[in-house]
């Protein structure tokens, strides 16, 4: 009798254990951003092959895709700094702040707006203004001072 009490307390051991590390391995996992388009849209104004806001923008975008993933937020604004040519910029990701919970870890955010940069410049090619937004993050850009 003690040795089917001993399998039995070793084998609820064990059943705990597997579901204890069941539990911590769901806690740590990371996700795939969803990187499914919702919408692009692009101004019908254009710029040429040698305007001074295509630095500009290459600049914009960039900051956006680095900088965006290091905000608490994963919020963030920006303005070129070339006076020639201005490039105004926001990009996004999800993040539930009411809960006090990210949606996305910081390298799913910057994954997530490379996506959304290659998908703005493909679809709105040499447009002085384009918006992406994807299902986890958003990115979009104009020229300032934005046109009336």
């Amino acid at each position: 009798m003690s040795n089917n009490a001993s399998n039995f307390a070793a084998s609820t051991t064990i059943s705990l254990v597997l579901c204890l590390l069941l539990l911590w391995s769901s806690s740590v996992c990371e996700c795939v951003p969803n990187t499914n388009i919702t919408s692009v849209l692009c101004n019908s104004g254009v710029y040429t092959s040698g305007d001074p806001f295509a630095i500009s923008l290459s600049y914009v975008l960039e900051d956006l895709e680095e900088v965006t993933p290091t905000q608490e937020t994963y919020d963030y604004y920006n303005i070129s700094p070339y006076p020639n040519a201005f490039a105004y910029g926001h990009a996004a990701c999800n993040n539930n702040m009411e809960k006090k919970k990210k949606n996305l870890t910081s390298s799913d955010c910057k994954a997530c707006l490379g996506v959304a940069k290659a998908t703005i410049l493909s679809s709105c090619e040499k447009r002085i203004g384009a918006r992406s937004v994807l299902h986890d993050c958003t990115i979009r850009y104009e020229q300032y001072p934005f046109d009336d």
